[in-house]
């Protein structure tokens, strides 16, 4: 009799039994985080929800370089219809000289490029932060599943007693989301909301090795601001925010 309920929910509502969550972002999001006992917050976030997550977040990798390597390709091609898929970057998407792989053209124009001279002495036309996250957006689209465009975490820098505004790449990534219809998460401010309640005290425990990488405690505080940040969206996805996850603290922005 189960079997032949959730048969005829299929039915009726494709592409939501069976739901997964998918992640794209770099080695604050990944498994293993930067190393030396750092984590990403990636690997915390199932626990605050019904549906399960796959993490495909590469340390190291940029818009640029997660494009240029075939990872969204790869990612997109597993996305199944109903999928969610939360993409972020930023941090290693700077300009860089030479080029390193992984800068992307500065500005937020979709059809803005820029030439620049690798190491060997070869030269590349690289696109915008906004071409790499659109493009991206827009493919998952197109095979049904949904995509959530979300701002890159903040560095352990304050100033005074709260954390620093962000960088251009969180305005990119508004900026994309805003142009393809994505939801947009403002990672970045919830995660400075959160540490600016804690203080920066407790925040610096959070940072082993640099000021950007997580331990495992300051990776699960990054998820659940990620999950404050989802609830307070218009993300379906928040409708699959599990008991744990309706108690993460703060409130919307």
């Amino acid at each position: 009799m189960l079997s032949s309920i959730l048969f005829s929910l299929a039915c009726i509502v494709p592409g939501i039994v069976g739901q997964t969550v998918r992640l794209a972002g770099d080695s604050t999001m990944a498994q293993g985080g930067g190393g030396s006992g750092t984590d990403g917050w990636g690997q915390y976030l199932g626990q605050y929800l019904n549906i399960p997550v796959v993490n495909n977040a590469i340390a190291g990798r940029s818009a640029r370089s997660y494009t240029d390597e075939g990872r969204f390709t790869s990612l997109i091609s597993a996305a199944q219809r109903g999928d969610f898929v939360v993409i972020e970057f930023g941090h290693n998407d700077g300009t860089a000289s030479p080029d390193n792989g992984r800068q992307d053209a500065v500005g937020d124009g979709y059809d803005t490029t820029a030439t620049v001279t690798t190491s060997t002495g070869a030269q590349v036309v690289i696109h915008t932060f906004p071409f790499y996250i659109q493009n991206a957006v827009t493919a998952l689209q197109a095979k049904g599943a949904i995509p959530i465009v979300s701002s890159q975490t903040p560095d352990n820098i304050w100033s005074g007693n709260v954390i620093g505004a962000g960088n251009r790449f969180v305005g990119y990534a508004q900026t994309a989301a805003s142009r393809t219809g994505a939801t947009y998460i403002d990672h970045y401010d919830y995660v400075a909301q959160a540490y600016d309640v804690l203080g920066q005290t407790t925040v610096n425990t959070y940072y082993p090795i640099d000021h950007t990488h997580t331990s495992t405690t300051g990776a699960n505080v990054v998820a659940q601001a990620f999950v404050r940040g989802l609830l307070c969206s218009n993300s379906a996805l928040k409708s699959h925010v599990n008991s744990a996850g309706q108690a993460v603290p703060n409130g919307c922005l």
